[in-house]
């Protein structure tokens, strides 16, 4: 299983939220390029980067710090927030971003994601955020009536990259990931998916390697690296196996 560590962006800052709530933002830190390196040098070999406030408004806010995240990583990075039609696709591909994390606009248009897997393949992943089992969309401030397992079932041949499963209750509460959600979604589709949500120490690490690492590709966790709950050089070495990232790919 692959760590992805978080950094979330708002106002051009390193941030956590509380169950999505952009009025309950903790900044971690001010530099967003720097943290990207502290999680390079610690062993990291993915980032994900998620705009929080291109989320909430519909387009690209925070170029600047994502620059310079690319600028300082030197690993592969996902991103989303704010991605919604061709243009911006295209336009952080070309920033050298490795694969976009289209949310939103998968819920209320399917067919754009397909189109956009047959334009860009393997450089696009799916964010399916929900909220007791259906999909949550526009930064979370809106629960749709379609489920987590219908909406990722859409995207089985279309050549997902990934799908990025989040529960948005746990979020940012530290209180652990909902392993078992996680799980049977990861069973019940054939797109490889990452886990994120709650993720608050080792130990929910290590539950989530023993019960997935044969169905899921990794884990995403931020509040936790920033609380020094999670340590990210062992978190990285935990999830692998003879030097390997284990998963069921």
């Amino acid at each position: 299983m692959i760590f992805f560590p978080a950094i979330d962006l708002k106002d051009g800052q390193c941030v956590r939220l509380l169950r999505g709530e952009m009025d309950q933002a903790t900044v971690f830190n001010a530099n967003p390029g720097a943290q990207a390196k502290a999680f390079v040098d610690d062993g990291c070999e993915w980032i994900h980067v998620v705009d929080l406030n291109g989320a909430f408004e519909g387009k690209p806010v925070n170029a600047g710090a994502v620059q310079s995240i690319l600028d300082q990583a030197r690993v592969p990075v996902e991103l989303g927030g704010g991605i919604r039609d061709m243009r911006t696709i295209e336009f952080w591909l070309n920033r050298g971003v490795r694969r976009v994390i289209l949310g939103t606009v998968a819920l209320r248009d399917p067919d754009f994601v397909i189109e956009a897997c047959k334009a860009f393949p393997s450089r696009i992943a799916v964010g399916v955020d929900a909220k007791n089992g259906f999909v949550a969309v526009e930064g979370w401030a809106e629960v749709s009536d379609i489920s987590a397992l219908d909406l990722a079932r859409k995207f089985e041949d279309a050549g997902v990259a990934a799908i990025i499963f989040t529960d948005i209750a746990r979020d940012g509460l530290m209180q652990g990931p909902n392993i078992d959600a996680t799980i049977e979604l990861a069973r019940a589709i054939s797109t490889p998916v990452i886990a994120s949500g709650g993720v608050s120490n080792m130990e929910d690490l290590r539950q989530l390697k023993q019960r997935g690492g044969r169905v899921l590709e990794g884990v995403i966790s931020g509040r936790a690296i920033y609380d020094h709950a999670i340590n990210v050089r062992d978190a990285v070495n935990l999830l692998k196996v003879n030097g390997m990232y284990e998963t069921g790919l």
